[in-house]
Protein backbone atom coordinates (compact mmCIF):
# COMPACT_ATOMS: atom_id res chain seq x y z
CA UNK A 1 0.00 0.00 0.00
CA UNK A 2 0.99 3.65 -0.35
CA UNK A 3 -0.32 6.57 1.68
CA UNK A 4 -1.94 9.52 -0.08
CA UNK A 5 -3.60 12.54 1.46
CA UNK A 6 -6.12 15.19 0.50
CA UNK A 7 -7.90 18.01 2.35
CA UNK A 8 -9.84 15.51 4.46
CA UNK A 9 -6.97 13.30 5.57
CA UNK A 10 -4.89 10.28 4.62
CA UNK A 11 -5.89 7.04 2.92
CA UNK A 12 -4.16 3.80 2.02
CA UNK A 13 -4.08 3.15 -1.74
CA UNK A 14 -3.01 -0.13 -3.38
CA UNK A 15 0.62 0.45 -4.33
CA UNK A 16 0.19 -0.54 -7.98
CA UNK A 17 -3.01 1.43 -8.57
CA UNK A 18 -2.84 4.29 -11.03
CA UNK A 19 -5.70 6.07 -9.28
CA UNK A 20 -5.22 7.89 -5.98
CA UNK A 21 -6.92 9.28 -2.89
CA UNK A 22 -9.69 11.21 -4.64
CA UNK A 23 -10.75 8.15 -6.62
CA UNK A 24 -10.57 5.92 -3.53
CA UNK A 25 -12.93 8.21 -1.64
CA UNK A 26 -15.36 8.17 -4.57
CA UNK A 27 -15.22 4.35 -4.68
CA UNK A 28 -16.25 4.28 -1.04
CA UNK A 29 -18.79 7.11 -1.29
CA UNK A 30 -20.69 6.06 -4.42
CA UNK A 31 -20.56 2.27 -4.37
CA UNK A 32 -23.44 0.58 -6.24
CA UNK A 33 -23.22 -3.19 -6.31
CA UNK A 34 -23.28 -4.37 -9.93
CA UNK A 35 -23.88 -0.77 -11.01
CA UNK A 36 -22.75 0.66 -14.32
CA UNK A 37 -19.28 2.18 -14.39
CA UNK A 38 -18.41 5.51 -16.01
CA UNK A 39 -18.91 5.10 -19.75
CA UNK A 40 -15.60 4.17 -21.49
CA UNK A 41 -16.44 6.56 -24.35
CA UNK A 42 -16.49 9.40 -21.82
CA UNK A 43 -13.10 8.33 -20.44
CA UNK A 44 -11.68 8.36 -23.98
CA UNK A 45 -12.95 11.90 -24.47
CA UNK A 46 -11.51 12.98 -21.13
CA UNK A 47 -8.11 11.70 -22.31
CA UNK A 48 -8.34 13.88 -25.44
CA UNK A 49 -9.30 16.93 -23.38
CA UNK A 50 -6.39 16.38 -20.96
CA UNK A 51 -4.01 15.88 -23.88
CA UNK A 52 -5.21 19.10 -25.52
CA UNK A 53 -4.88 20.91 -22.19
CA UNK A 54 -1.29 19.73 -21.77
CA UNK A 55 -0.38 20.95 -25.27
CA UNK A 56 -2.16 24.26 -24.66
CA UNK A 57 -0.51 24.80 -21.28
CA UNK A 58 2.88 24.14 -22.85
CA UNK A 59 2.22 26.65 -25.63
CA UNK A 60 1.00 29.16 -23.06
CA UNK A 61 4.22 28.74 -21.06
CA UNK A 62 2.53 27.06 -18.10
CA UNK A 63 4.00 23.56 -18.48
CA UNK A 64 7.54 22.42 -19.28
CA UNK A 65 8.11 20.41 -22.44
CA UNK A 66 9.25 17.34 -20.50
CA UNK A 67 6.14 17.30 -18.30
CA UNK A 68 3.96 17.92 -21.29
CA UNK A 69 5.47 14.98 -23.17
CA UNK A 70 5.04 12.58 -20.26
CA UNK A 71 1.42 13.68 -19.76
CA UNK A 72 0.68 13.37 -23.49
CA UNK A 73 2.01 9.80 -23.57
CA UNK A 74 -0.09 8.94 -20.53
CA UNK A 75 -3.19 10.44 -22.17
CA UNK A 76 -2.58 8.33 -25.26
CA UNK A 77 -2.50 5.19 -23.11
CA UNK A 78 -5.82 6.12 -21.52
CA UNK A 79 -7.37 6.89 -24.92
CA UNK A 80 -6.24 3.55 -26.32
CA UNK A 81 -7.88 1.71 -23.42
CA UNK A 82 -4.67 0.35 -21.90
CA UNK A 83 -5.73 1.52 -18.43
CA UNK A 84 -9.49 0.84 -18.53
CA UNK A 85 -9.37 -1.17 -15.31
CA UNK A 86 -8.21 1.94 -13.45
CA UNK A 87 -11.59 3.66 -13.90
CA UNK A 88 -13.82 1.84 -11.38
CA UNK A 89 -16.21 4.65 -10.48
CA UNK A 90 -19.98 4.44 -10.62
CA UNK A 91 -21.60 6.33 -13.48
CA UNK A 92 -23.85 7.91 -10.86
CA UNK A 93 -21.91 10.10 -8.45
CA UNK A 94 -22.22 13.34 -6.54
CA UNK A 95 -20.14 16.42 -7.22
CA UNK A 96 -21.01 17.29 -10.84
CA UNK A 97 -18.43 14.79 -12.11
CA UNK A 98 -15.47 15.87 -9.96
CA UNK A 99 -14.83 12.23 -9.00
CA UNK A 100 -14.44 11.16 -12.62
CA UNK A 101 -12.30 14.19 -13.43
CA UNK A 102 -9.99 13.41 -10.51
CA UNK A 103 -9.93 9.72 -11.43
CA UNK A 104 -8.66 10.71 -14.87
CA UNK A 105 -6.19 13.24 -13.42
CA UNK A 106 -4.71 10.67 -11.03
CA UNK A 107 -4.45 7.88 -13.60
CA UNK A 108 -2.75 10.20 -16.10
CA UNK A 109 -0.38 11.58 -13.44
CA UNK A 110 0.69 8.11 -12.30
CA UNK A 111 0.99 6.82 -15.86
CA UNK A 112 3.17 9.85 -16.63
CA UNK A 113 5.31 9.08 -13.57
CA UNK A 114 5.68 5.52 -14.86
CA UNK A 115 6.83 6.94 -18.21
CA UNK A 116 9.48 8.87 -16.25
CA UNK A 117 10.60 5.71 -14.47
CA UNK A 118 9.31 6.99 -11.13
CA UNK A 119 7.07 5.38 -8.52
CA UNK A 120 3.35 6.01 -8.48
CA UNK A 121 2.33 8.68 -6.01
CA UNK A 122 5.38 10.94 -6.58
CA UNK A 123 3.14 13.95 -7.02
CA UNK A 124 6.02 16.30 -6.27
CA UNK A 125 7.21 15.44 -9.81
CA UNK A 126 3.89 15.34 -11.68
CA UNK A 127 0.78 16.36 -9.79
CA UNK A 128 -2.79 15.35 -10.75
CA UNK A 129 -4.14 18.83 -9.95
CA UNK A 130 -1.21 21.20 -10.44
CA UNK A 131 -0.07 19.65 -13.72
CA UNK A 132 -2.71 17.36 -15.31
CA UNK A 133 -5.65 19.58 -14.29
CA UNK A 134 -3.76 22.82 -14.90
CA UNK A 135 -6.01 25.67 -16.23
CA UNK A 136 -9.08 23.45 -15.89
CA UNK A 137 -11.94 22.56 -13.59
CA UNK A 138 -14.45 19.73 -13.64
CA UNK A 139 -17.08 22.22 -14.73
CA UNK A 140 -15.53 22.91 -18.12
CA UNK A 141 -13.71 19.60 -18.67
CA UNK A 142 -16.68 17.32 -17.95
CA UNK A 143 -19.30 18.93 -20.27
CA UNK A 144 -16.69 19.29 -23.01
CA UNK A 145 -15.75 15.62 -22.71
CA UNK A 146 -19.40 14.56 -22.80
CA UNK A 147 -20.02 16.57 -25.97
CA UNK A 148 -17.01 15.03 -27.71
CA UNK A 149 -18.20 11.53 -26.73
CA UNK A 150 -21.74 12.34 -27.93
CA UNK A 151 -20.49 13.55 -31.31
CA UNK A 152 -18.32 10.45 -31.79
CA UNK A 153 -21.05 7.87 -31.15
CA UNK A 154 -23.84 10.01 -32.60
CA UNK A 155 -22.03 9.90 -35.94
CA UNK A 156 -22.01 6.11 -35.68
CA UNK A 157 -25.77 6.14 -35.06
CA UNK A 158 -26.31 8.41 -38.07
CA UNK A 159 -24.32 5.99 -40.24
CA UNK A 160 -26.36 3.02 -39.00
CA UNK A 161 -29.57 4.97 -39.60
CA UNK A 162 -28.54 5.61 -43.19
CA UNK A 163 -27.94 1.89 -43.71
CA UNK A 164 -31.36 1.07 -42.22
CA UNK A 165 -33.02 3.64 -44.48
CA UNK A 166 -31.32 2.10 -47.54
CA UNK A 167 -32.41 -1.42 -46.56
CA UNK A 168 -36.01 -0.25 -46.13
CA UNK A 169 -35.82 1.40 -49.56
CA UNK A 170 -34.56 -1.88 -51.01
CA UNK A 171 -37.67 -3.57 -49.63
CA UNK A 172 -39.81 -0.76 -51.04
CA UNK A 173 -38.56 -1.63 -54.53
CA UNK A 174 -38.66 -5.39 -53.98
CA UNK A 175 -42.30 -5.33 -52.83
CA UNK A 176 -43.53 -2.62 -55.21
CA UNK A 177 -45.83 -4.93 -57.20
CA UNK A 178 -47.49 -6.66 -54.23
CA UNK A 179 -50.86 -5.16 -53.31
CA UNK A 180 -52.14 -5.51 -49.77
CA UNK A 181 -54.99 -4.33 -47.64
CA UNK A 182 -54.51 -1.01 -45.91
CA UNK A 183 -55.60 -0.71 -42.28
CA UNK A 184 -56.65 2.23 -40.13
CA UNK A 185 -57.47 1.72 -36.44
CA UNK A 186 -56.79 -2.00 -37.08
CA UNK A 187 -59.81 -2.11 -39.42
CA UNK A 188 -59.86 -2.69 -43.18
CA UNK A 189 -59.02 0.36 -45.29
CA UNK A 190 -58.19 1.06 -48.94
CA UNK A 191 -55.34 -0.91 -50.53
CA UNK A 192 -51.71 0.01 -51.06
CA UNK A 193 -48.63 -1.90 -52.07
CA UNK A 194 -46.42 -3.66 -49.56
CA UNK A 195 -43.60 -1.60 -51.04
CA UNK A 196 -45.39 1.63 -50.13
CA UNK A 197 -45.56 0.48 -46.51
CA UNK A 198 -41.80 0.05 -46.44
CA UNK A 199 -41.30 3.33 -48.28
CA UNK A 200 -43.12 5.11 -45.46
CA UNK A 201 -40.86 3.38 -42.91
CA UNK A 202 -37.80 4.55 -44.86
CA UNK A 203 -39.05 8.14 -44.96
CA UNK A 204 -39.50 8.24 -41.18
CA UNK A 205 -35.94 6.97 -40.62
CA UNK A 206 -34.67 9.51 -43.16
CA UNK A 207 -36.12 12.34 -41.05
CA UNK A 208 -34.53 10.91 -37.91
CA UNK A 209 -31.16 10.64 -39.61
CA UNK A 210 -31.31 14.26 -40.80
CA UNK A 211 -32.35 15.59 -37.40
CA UNK A 212 -29.48 13.81 -35.65
CA UNK A 213 -27.02 14.97 -38.28
CA UNK A 214 -28.05 18.61 -37.87
CA UNK A 215 -28.00 18.64 -34.04
CA UNK A 216 -24.21 18.20 -34.07
CA UNK A 217 -23.90 21.89 -34.93
CA UNK A 218 -25.06 22.83 -31.43
CA UNK A 219 -23.14 20.09 -29.64
CA UNK A 220 -19.87 21.45 -31.07
CA UNK A 221 -20.12 24.57 -28.86
CA UNK A 222 -17.92 23.78 -25.86
CA UNK A 223 -17.10 25.60 -22.63
CA UNK A 224 -13.48 24.49 -22.20
CA UNK A 225 -11.44 27.37 -20.81
CA UNK A 226 -14.36 28.67 -18.78
CA UNK A 227 -13.06 26.85 -15.66
CA UNK A 228 -15.36 26.87 -12.61
CA UNK A 229 -18.35 28.98 -13.72
CA UNK A 230 -17.47 30.28 -17.18
CA UNK A 231 -15.68 33.50 -16.27
CA UNK A 232 -12.31 32.00 -17.23
CA UNK A 233 -10.71 32.50 -13.81
CA UNK A 234 -7.72 30.15 -13.56
CA UNK A 235 -7.00 29.98 -17.29
CA UNK A 236 -4.97 32.43 -19.34
CA UNK A 237 -6.30 33.94 -22.56
CA UNK A 238 -3.58 32.14 -24.50
CA UNK A 239 -4.57 28.80 -23.00
CA UNK A 240 -8.26 29.36 -23.80
CA UNK A 241 -7.41 29.92 -27.46
CA UNK A 242 -4.88 27.10 -27.74
CA UNK A 243 -6.95 24.40 -25.99
CA UNK A 244 -9.92 24.73 -28.37
CA UNK A 245 -7.61 24.62 -31.39
CA UNK A 246 -5.86 21.52 -30.02
CA UNK A 247 -9.19 19.77 -29.47
CA UNK A 248 -10.26 20.58 -33.02
CA UNK A 249 -7.00 19.09 -34.28
CA UNK A 250 -7.21 15.96 -32.11
CA UNK A 251 -10.86 15.15 -32.80
CA UNK A 252 -11.26 16.40 -36.34
CA UNK A 253 -14.59 17.94 -35.26
CA UNK A 254 -15.57 21.54 -35.93
CA UNK A 255 -15.47 22.46 -32.25
CA UNK A 256 -15.80 26.10 -31.22
CA UNK A 257 -15.72 27.93 -27.91
CA UNK A 258 -19.23 28.88 -26.82
CA UNK A 259 -19.99 32.59 -27.19
CA UNK A 260 -21.20 32.76 -23.59
CA UNK A 261 -19.13 30.44 -21.40
CA UNK A 262 -21.25 31.14 -18.32
CA UNK A 263 -24.37 29.99 -20.16
CA UNK A 264 -22.56 26.94 -21.57
CA UNK A 265 -21.38 25.97 -18.07
CA UNK A 266 -24.67 26.26 -16.21
CA UNK A 267 -27.22 25.20 -18.85
CA UNK A 268 -27.37 21.67 -20.24
CA UNK A 269 -30.42 22.06 -22.46
CA UNK A 270 -28.50 20.89 -25.54
CA UNK A 271 -28.51 17.37 -24.04
CA UNK A 272 -32.28 17.63 -23.55
CA UNK A 273 -32.54 18.55 -27.23
CA UNK A 274 -30.37 15.62 -28.30
CA UNK A 275 -32.34 13.26 -26.09
CA UNK A 276 -35.61 14.51 -27.57
CA UNK A 277 -34.41 13.64 -31.06
CA UNK A 278 -33.21 10.24 -29.89
CA UNK A 279 -36.64 9.62 -28.36
CA UNK A 280 -38.28 10.69 -31.64
CA UNK A 281 -36.22 8.11 -33.50
CA UNK A 282 -37.05 5.46 -30.91
CA UNK A 283 -40.77 6.28 -31.36
CA UNK A 284 -40.49 5.71 -35.13
CA UNK A 285 -38.59 2.47 -34.64
CA UNK A 286 -41.23 1.26 -32.20
CA UNK A 287 -43.98 2.05 -34.73
CA UNK A 288 -42.14 0.08 -37.42
CA UNK A 289 -41.55 -2.84 -35.04
CA UNK A 290 -45.24 -2.88 -34.08
CA UNK A 291 -46.33 -2.93 -37.73
CA UNK A 292 -43.95 -5.75 -38.58
CA UNK A 293 -45.18 -7.85 -35.64
CA UNK A 294 -48.79 -7.37 -36.73
CA UNK A 295 -48.11 -7.99 -40.44
CA UNK A 296 -46.25 -11.20 -39.58
CA UNK A 297 -48.73 -12.34 -36.92
CA UNK A 298 -49.85 -15.94 -37.07
CA UNK A 299 -48.33 -17.44 -39.05
CA UNK A 300 -51.55 -19.41 -39.61
CA UNK A 301 -54.05 -17.67 -37.35
CA UNK A 302 -53.10 -14.05 -37.93
CA UNK A 303 -52.52 -11.51 -40.69
CA UNK A 304 -49.46 -13.24 -42.11
CA UNK A 305 -48.72 -10.82 -44.95
CA UNK A 306 -44.96 -10.99 -44.37
CA UNK A 307 -42.56 -13.50 -42.87
CA UNK A 308 -39.87 -12.31 -40.46
CA UNK A 309 -36.57 -14.21 -40.51
CA UNK A 310 -36.44 -16.77 -37.67
CA UNK A 311 -33.89 -15.69 -35.04
CA UNK A 312 -34.42 -18.25 -32.27
CA UNK A 313 -36.94 -20.78 -31.01
CA UNK A 314 -39.75 -19.04 -29.17
CA UNK A 315 -41.09 -21.41 -26.56
CA UNK A 316 -39.88 -23.94 -24.04
CA UNK A 317 -43.18 -25.87 -24.29
CA UNK A 318 -44.69 -25.20 -27.75
CA UNK A 319 -42.67 -27.00 -30.44
CA UNK A 320 -42.00 -25.04 -33.61
CA UNK A 321 -43.07 -21.68 -32.17
CA UNK A 322 -40.96 -18.77 -33.40
CA UNK A 323 -41.51 -15.28 -32.00
CA UNK A 324 -40.71 -11.84 -33.48
CA UNK A 325 -37.86 -11.29 -31.02
CA UNK A 326 -36.03 -8.79 -33.21
CA UNK A 327 -39.01 -6.46 -33.20
CA UNK A 328 -39.47 -6.99 -29.45
CA UNK A 329 -35.81 -6.08 -28.96
CA UNK A 330 -36.38 -2.73 -30.70
CA UNK A 331 -39.53 -2.08 -28.66
CA UNK A 332 -37.60 -2.45 -25.41
CA UNK A 333 -34.92 -0.08 -26.68
CA UNK A 334 -37.71 2.45 -27.26
CA UNK A 335 -38.75 2.18 -23.61
CA UNK A 336 -35.13 2.53 -22.42
CA UNK A 337 -34.61 5.68 -24.52
CA UNK A 338 -37.96 7.06 -23.40
CA UNK A 339 -37.01 6.49 -19.75
CA UNK A 340 -33.60 8.09 -20.25
CA UNK A 341 -35.26 11.10 -21.85
CA UNK A 342 -37.32 11.65 -18.72
CA UNK A 343 -34.17 11.40 -16.56
CA UNK A 344 -32.26 13.85 -18.78
CA UNK A 345 -35.08 16.40 -18.86
CA UNK A 346 -35.67 16.24 -15.12
CA UNK A 347 -31.96 16.40 -14.25
CA UNK A 348 -31.25 19.28 -16.64
CA UNK A 349 -34.05 21.23 -14.96
CA UNK A 350 -32.30 20.78 -11.58
CA UNK A 351 -29.45 23.19 -12.36
CA UNK A 352 -29.01 26.01 -9.85
CA UNK A 353 -27.29 29.32 -10.57
CA UNK A 354 -23.89 28.67 -12.19
CA UNK A 355 -23.79 24.84 -12.30
CA UNK A 356 -25.82 21.67 -12.65
CA UNK A 357 -24.58 19.13 -10.09
CA UNK A 358 -26.42 16.26 -11.82
CA UNK A 359 -24.27 16.23 -14.95
CA UNK A 360 -23.13 12.60 -14.42
CA UNK A 361 -26.65 11.13 -14.70
CA UNK A 362 -27.34 13.30 -17.75
CA UNK A 363 -24.10 12.13 -19.34
CA UNK A 364 -24.71 8.46 -18.57
CA UNK A 365 -28.29 8.58 -19.85
CA UNK A 366 -27.64 10.37 -23.14
CA UNK A 367 -24.62 8.20 -23.98
CA UNK A 368 -26.58 5.04 -23.17
CA UNK A 369 -29.49 6.13 -25.38
CA UNK A 370 -27.20 6.73 -28.35
CA UNK A 371 -25.38 3.43 -27.86
CA UNK A 372 -28.50 1.27 -27.52
CA UNK A 373 -30.04 2.92 -30.58
CA UNK A 374 -26.83 2.56 -32.60
CA UNK A 375 -26.48 -1.14 -31.80
CA UNK A 376 -30.23 -1.80 -31.96
CA UNK A 377 -30.59 -0.23 -35.41
CA UNK A 378 -27.71 -2.35 -36.72
CA UNK A 379 -29.22 -5.58 -35.39
CA UNK A 380 -32.71 -4.61 -36.62
CA UNK A 381 -31.38 -4.03 -40.15
CA UNK A 382 -29.19 -7.11 -40.33
CA UNK A 383 -31.35 -9.69 -38.56
CA UNK A 384 -34.90 -8.46 -39.23
CA UNK A 385 -35.41 -6.06 -42.16
CA UNK A 386 -32.94 -7.67 -44.54
CA UNK A 387 -34.57 -11.11 -44.29
CA UNK A 388 -38.25 -10.13 -44.57
CA UNK A 389 -40.14 -11.99 -47.28
CA UNK A 390 -43.73 -11.41 -48.47
CA UNK A 391 -46.61 -13.85 -48.38
CA UNK A 392 -48.29 -12.86 -51.66
CA UNK A 393 -51.16 -15.32 -51.27
CA UNK A 394 -52.19 -13.94 -47.90
CA UNK A 395 -51.87 -10.35 -49.15
CA UNK A 396 -54.23 -11.15 -52.03
CA UNK A 397 -56.60 -13.20 -49.86
CA UNK A 398 -57.11 -10.36 -47.37
CA UNK A 399 -57.50 -7.85 -50.17
CA UNK A 400 -60.19 -9.89 -51.94
CA UNK A 401 -62.02 -10.68 -48.71
CA UNK A 402 -62.34 -7.05 -47.68
CA UNK A 403 -65.24 -4.82 -48.69
CA UNK A 404 -63.19 -1.67 -48.07
CA UNK A 405 -61.79 -1.71 -51.61
CA UNK A 406 -65.20 -0.57 -52.83
CA UNK A 407 -63.93 2.92 -51.94
CA UNK A 408 -62.10 2.93 -55.28
CA UNK A 409 -65.53 3.57 -56.92
CA UNK A 410 -66.45 6.53 -54.69
CA UNK A 411 -65.76 9.19 -57.34
CA UNK A 412 -67.99 7.33 -59.79
CA UNK A 413 -70.88 6.29 -57.56
CA UNK A 414 -70.69 8.39 -54.37
CA UNK A 415 -70.62 7.52 -50.67
CA UNK A 416 -74.36 6.98 -50.12
CA UNK A 417 -74.89 4.64 -53.07
CA UNK A 418 -71.83 2.57 -52.11
CA UNK A 419 -73.16 2.30 -48.55
CA UNK A 420 -76.40 0.83 -49.88
CA UNK A 421 -74.47 -1.66 -52.01
CA UNK A 422 -72.45 -2.76 -48.97
CA UNK A 423 -75.67 -3.38 -47.02
CA UNK A 424 -76.84 -5.54 -49.92
CA UNK A 425 -73.52 -7.44 -49.78
CA UNK A 426 -74.07 -8.21 -46.10
CA UNK A 427 -77.69 -9.29 -46.70
CA UNK A 428 -77.05 -11.49 -49.75
CA UNK A 429 -73.51 -12.71 -49.09
CA UNK A 430 -72.53 -11.62 -52.61
CA UNK A 431 -69.33 -9.71 -53.32
CA UNK A 432 -69.68 -6.05 -54.18
CA UNK A 433 -68.06 -6.80 -57.56
CA UNK A 434 -70.91 -9.16 -58.35
CA UNK A 435 -73.60 -6.68 -57.32
CA UNK A 436 -71.95 -3.81 -59.22
CA UNK A 437 -71.84 -5.97 -62.36
CA UNK A 438 -75.42 -7.13 -61.90
CA UNK A 439 -76.55 -3.52 -61.69
CA UNK A 440 -74.51 -2.65 -64.77
CA UNK A 441 -72.41 -0.14 -62.83
CA UNK A 442 -69.03 -1.61 -63.82
CA UNK A 443 -67.72 -3.63 -66.73
CA UNK A 444 -66.16 -7.09 -66.43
Amino acid sequence: MRIEKDGIGELEIPKNSYYGVHTQRAIENFYIKNGKKTNPELIKSFALVKLAAAEANFKAGKLTEDKKNYIVRACERVYQGDLDSEFPLSAIQGGAGTSTNMNVNEVIANAALEEMGEEKGRYDLINPIEDVNLSQSTNDVYPTSVKIAVIRILRELVTESMSLQEELQNKEKEFSSIFKLGRTQLQDAVPLTLGQSFGAFAEAISRDRWRLYKIEERIRRINIGGTAIGTGVGASLKYRYYVTEELKRLTGYGLARAENLIDATQNLDVFVEVSGLLKTMAVNLNKIANDLRLMSSGPNGGIGEIKLPPMQMGSSIMPGKINPVGAEFIKQIFHKVQGNDLIISAAAAEGEFELNALTPIISESVLESIEVLRDGVKIFREKVIKGITPDKENCEKHLRASLSTITSHIDQLGYERLSEILKECEKTGKSYHTILKEKGLIKE
